[in-house]
């Protein structure tokens, strides 16, 4: 987050009325500053810095009805920009994500379809959310450890604090651990073996969590995830 782009960020009031002090932490200084020498010795960063909380601006916190955790932002050029799992218009649907379109046609009916931007279902309140925000080109986990993990879980920790009967979806052992705080009390927590295709046979297949996800909201008076993605979108 360079001074320039930190100017260019813009949080949603609903979060940002929790997370501002976040802003001035130690962690986030140093995760700046970590960002900074990133950029300054040349290393390009996913997704653009106008769209590291892309997650947040488009389900305000007030609007969240469900939540999936990933791990960190795709690192291919052109691939990421701010929602876990979700890719650009125009970019190939990657490996775990036709997994899901998978189960999702296994399990309801939907027609899966050539692209992979998962707006329309942010825009109904799934928030995507990675546990890192940022990852150096064609280098997996290079933001791990720097400061993106502590913003999260304090997001996570909002969501479970402020809202009420929210469904999480917890795939992998890295999103379970994620999700250890929250109060399965009053949210719907359903686990799972990641959806890639190192795991997606040992359980993620035959899940049933985007069926199990609706009838828990539709219990709970609110309305059911439309999980079909329109056949073209365009950001």
């Amino acid at each position: 987050m360079e001074e320039q782009e930190q100017k260019a960020i813009k949080l949603d009031d609903s979060w940002l009325k929790h997370l501002e002090s976040e802003f001035q932490s130690d962690y986030m200084k140093k995760l700046r500053t970590f960002l900074v020498n990133e950029k300054h010795q040349g290393k390009e960063i996913f997704p653009p810095g106008n769209e590291y909380f892309n997650a947040l601006n488009t389900t305000p916190l007030n609007k969240v009805k469900l939540v999936i955790i990933g791990q960190d932002p795709y690192h291919g050029p052109g691939q990421a920009h701010g929602l876990c799992f979700s890719v650009r218009p125009g970019v190939p649907v990657p490996p775990s994500l036709r997994n899901m379109y998978k189960e999702l046609a296994r399990e309801l009916d939907f027609t899966p379809v050539p692209h992979g931007c998962l707006v329309p279902w942010a825009e109904q309140g799934v928030l995507l959310l990675n546990a890192v925000l940022t990852v150096e080109c064609h280098k997996a986990a290079s933001h791990r450890g720097q400061g993106w993990e502590q913003f999260t879980d304090k997001v996570i920790s909002l969501v479970n604090d402020y809202t009420e009967n929210t469904v999480f979806l917890l795939w992998g052992s890295y999103a379970q651990k994620k999700g250890a705080i929250i109060d399965r009390n009053r949210h719907l927590v359903l686990e799972a073996p990641h959806p890639s295709p190192l795991s997606a046979n040992r359980g993620f297949f035959g899940c049933d969590h985007f069926i199990k996800a609706n009838e828990y909201l539709s219990e709970k008076g609110k309305k059911e995830i439309n999980w079909q993605l329109p056949e073209e979108y365009y950001l």
